[in-house]
């Protein structure tokens, strides 16, 4: 018989550490508790988009509740500055829910929202998935990033290849052990030595 699927996994069960942005006194007051109380640690709290930012240059939170009106730079315009500076999980809190608002922080990279008034049995699932959410995103643009770059190191490998093959009059195998021979003596990844090798070569003409 199988162990049951628990969402709250050993990781989501260490306490949270949150920051809080809303530029009512009172409902930030009201969600700290709350928060409190389903064992997480408000580390930071804020009154407006800008206090966010300023936030987050001197925290690192596992997540940010942030209300989508604030004064100045509303919630959704502070997640956007805040995933430029330090990529962080943001939970956007609303009063009502409306598409253009969900499309502008889906585009601008909001992990969760929750609808006021927020229950606090809504509060710990929301916050972890949003962390997982934005855990899996980071992973898959890693990934991304580190295929492109492999795929940009492979066709300046190519290029330096025939570059050999032509100039030199190598095998295609021979052109691929030359520059392979390099990278290990001198201790350079084989796209730096084919650019070294593209500049010589192409420089020769």
């Amino acid at each position: 018989m199988g162990v049951p699927f628990n969402p709250l996994t050993e990781e989501s069960m260490t306490k949270r550490k949150l920051v809080i942005i809303d530029d009512n006194v009172d409902q930030r007051f009201v969600l700290k508790g709350l928060l409190t109380d389903i064992g997480c640690e408000v580390i930071g709290e804020g009154k407006s988009g800008l206090d966010a930012v300023e936030l987050m240059q001197k925290l690192s939170p596992d997540a940010v509740l942030m209300d989508v009106k604030l004064p100045g730079m509303d919630g959704i315009e502070a997640t956007m500055a805040i995933n430029k500076l330090k990529p962080t999980p943001v939970i956007l809190l609303t009063a009502r829910k409306d598409e253009e608002t969900i499309k502008r922080a889906v585009e601008a990279g909001v992990m969760a929202y929750l609808v006021k008034p927020i229950r606090e049995e809504e509060l710990l699932p929301t916050i972890e998935l949003a962390i997982s959410v934005f855990k899996e995103f980071q992973l898959v643009s890693k990934q991304n990033l580190e295929l492109k770059e492999k795929i940009e190191a492979r066709k300046i490998i190519e290029k330096a290849k025939g570059l050999l093959m032509e100039k030199e009059g190598l095998s295609e195998m021979d052109a691929f052990s030359r520059i392979q021979k390099l990278s290990m003596d001198k201790r350079r990844s084989m796209k730096e030595i084919a650019e070294i090798l593209i500049a010589a070569l192409e420089g020769g003409r």
